[in-house]
């Protein structure tokens, strides 16, 4: 225990001691905050959000992950272009 009150003193006294270092944690917390927040809310909608209910929102995010792996086994299984292909099930023989 007494190591762990060694250890707290120590920083709690480098803390207290420092001039230009509280004003380069303020910067640090500033940015911490606009990245983890606004940036969050501006370029990470909420996909989910309509979606009723944890079996709807489930299934929709299997449908998007099993989707995108059908779409990439088939292109690659198959030497389909990627970009042509949105949907696995309707391959043409155009498409490849």
């Amino acid at each position: 225990m007494d190591f762990f009150r060694r250890i707290y003193r120590f920083y709690a006294d480098g803390f207290r001691s420092m001039t230009i270092g509280r004003t380069l944690w303020l910067v640090i917390v500033i940015k911490l905050v606009v990245m983890f927040i606004i940036i969050r809310l501006l370029f990470m909608p909420d996909a989910l959000g309509g979606l009723e209910g944890d079996d709807e929102k489930s299934e929709t995010v299997r449908k998007n992950l099993t989707e995108d792996i059908n779409c990439q086994c088939h292109c690659f299984l198959y030497g389909y272009n990627e970009s042509v292909i949105h949907n696995p099930h309707t391959i043409s023989e155009k498409s490849k």
